[in-house]
């Protein structure tokens, strides 16, 4: 990007804290300059500043640059190994507690949220849980509140189970209807879908596990630190950390908060 460029992109940051509260002025750069230059693809501007101009008008505008500038990318029991180390090595020290608390930060459209519910519920814990699922995104809390996808993601979501332990049927948790999915209601009968920004807003419960998966990588190094010391201060002594394949606790003013569980899994516990 030029230097004009890059003082629009700015531009369009700043107005969309000033007028709709929403703060990726931390996020990292080029995944902002990429996901702009869709969006204005799709939005039918030619310039940035176009689509600025457009934003200090039309609200409408936000609420669609909204699914640009967020992550909706997830599947279910995504990246399967991490739920193996979930069941083998979490699940057991999880059953100590007589209750718990769970915090899917970044839960985009909910895949994530049910692959924690479902494998709870085979652990025989999810009547003691409550869930926190939380992402910026309304759109996709809607999604995730609705628990519906379509039918040809099934194929790919039952391989996912099976890699990752799962006891039975997928389909035992699902219903399927027409074209879609729906996702059994118990699943979602003890959790909160909330509005939460990892760049904004303070720490709202203590939990035993956080998972944040894939959300930290769209983040600058000052604002993964941020969302980093919320999970840290959200968590218990000894709770739960799981992050995803490509983020680390390795260079976070953090890491001596934790310990790490299974290496290379991801998983960490907090000292």
């Amino acid at each position: 990007m030029s230097n004009h460029d890059e003082q629009a992109l700015d531009a369009i940051l700043d107005t969309v804290y000033r007028l709709y509260h929403y703060d990726f002025r931390s996020y990292s750069r080029s995944s902002l300059r990429r996901r702009l230059t869709m969006a204005c693809t799709q939005l039918g501007c030619e310039q940035l500043s176009e689509l600025q101009e457009r934003l200090e008008r039309d609200s409408g505008v936000f609420s669609r640059l909204l699914q640009y500038l967020t992550v909706q990318v997830s599947d279910l029991f995504r990246d399967p190994s991490f739920f193996v180390t979930l069941r083998k090595h979490v699940v057991p020290m999880l059953r100590t507690y007589p209750s718990l608390k769970l915090w899917i930060a970044g839960c985009s459209t909910g895949e994530e949220l049910y692959s924690f519910a479902i494998l709870l519920r085979e652990e025989g814990l999810l009547e003691q849980c409550m869930l926190y699922a939380t992402d910026i995104n309304p759109e996709s809390l809607r999604k995730a509140e609705a628990g519906v996808y379509p039918i040809d993601r099934a194929p790919a979501f039952s391989e996912n189970y099976r890699a990752a332990g799962g006891k039975g049927s997928l389909s035992a948790h699902y219903a399927a209807r027409y074209d879609s999915v729906v996702f059994d209601r118990s699943l979602r009968k003890k959790v909160v879908f909330s509005d939460h920004s990892l760049a904004t807003v303070s720490v709202f419960a203590e939990v035993h596990v956080v998972c944040c998966r894939n959300v930290l990588i769209y983040f600058n190094h000052d604002l993964q630190d941020r969302a980093l010391g919320l999970m840290s201060d959200a968590l218990c002594r000894r709770g739960f950390l799981g992050l995803g394949a490509r983020e680390t606790l390795q260079f976070s003013s953090h890491r001596d908060h934790f310990e790490e569980l299974v290496p290379g899994e991801r998983w960490y516990r907090k000292c």
